[in-house]
């Protein structure tokens, strides 16, 4: 099985991070590609950033699908182009991170929080986990006020942000809010005794069993191939043909 795993900003560091998640989620015989698009943001943190990632991030689904991947994971809490990305990848299982660990968590816990970068990135925290079902589960989105390049020097201050979430009426699992707070999963739970989902590991497990029951992504209806026509300007590479 080979899954393609897409760090939709283009920090070659942080796709490190993220490959080396992937790789730990994954089965022996799962062989993981991660990749770091040509084009776009060096870091997500707003929806202007958001929506300039996602040309990078479906040049890069199109190259899987030339590739025959058996299926993708978007590595950004934004889930950014992930409806977009399911329309190009012909029935292969296209999983954001904050989907796959949203719904992990609420498979671990009744109730649970996000803890994510900036406090700008809170609102999108709260639209995904309403458009996924899951607006009654997430109690709290916090956030530890650090740009997301520089995460991965503030797990003192994710794990005490999860402590006090954990306080908190109805929280009993911890979701991370990106990509480059994954590796932090495993010592923020044995440090606050609760489950802490990464989204990284869990979009990987949720392809591999998509896959190895044979479940792929929807081809048709809202996700059937885009229709063709005309792209102008710096869009004329993504017109379909």
């Amino acid at each position: 099985m080979r899954i393609r795993v897409i760090n939709p900003n283009t920090s070659a560091s942080m796709t490190e991070t993220i490959a080396a998640s992937a790789h730990a989620a994954a089965a022996p015989d799962t062989v993981i590609e991660a990749v770091t698009p040509a084009m776009g943001p060096a870091s997500i943190e707003g929806h202007y950033d958001e929506a300039l990632a996602v040309p990078g991030v479906l040049t890069e689904v199109a190259r899987g699908v030339a590739d025959q991947v058996d299926g993708f994971v978007l590595a950004c809490f934004g889930d950014p182009g992930m409806d977009a990305a399911r329309e190009l990848a012909q029935g292969r299982p296209v999983i954001g991170i904050a989907q796959a660990a949203m719904h992990v968590a609420a498979l671990s816990a009744r109730g649970f929080a996000v803890v994510t970068t900036l406090s700008r990135t809170a609102g999108r925290a709260w639209d995904l986990a309403r458009s996924y079902g899951f607006g009654d589960r997430c109690r709290e989105v916090l956030a530890c006020e650090v740009p997301v390049l520089a995460v991965d020097s503030a797990e003192d201050m994710v794990a005490d942000l999860a402590r006090e979430a954990l306080t908190h009426d109805g929280v009993e699992a911890i979701v991370l809010g990106c990509a480059g707070m994954a590796e932090m999963a495993a010592r923020v739970s044995a440090e606050t005794g609760a489950p802490v989902i990464d989204g990284v590991g869990a979009g990987v497990g949720l392809v591999e069993t998509m896959v190895r029951i044979g479940v792929g992504g929807c081809a048709r209806g809202e996700y059937a191939v885009p229709l063709e026509k005309s792209y102008t300007g710096l869009l004329e590479p993504f017109m379909i043909s």
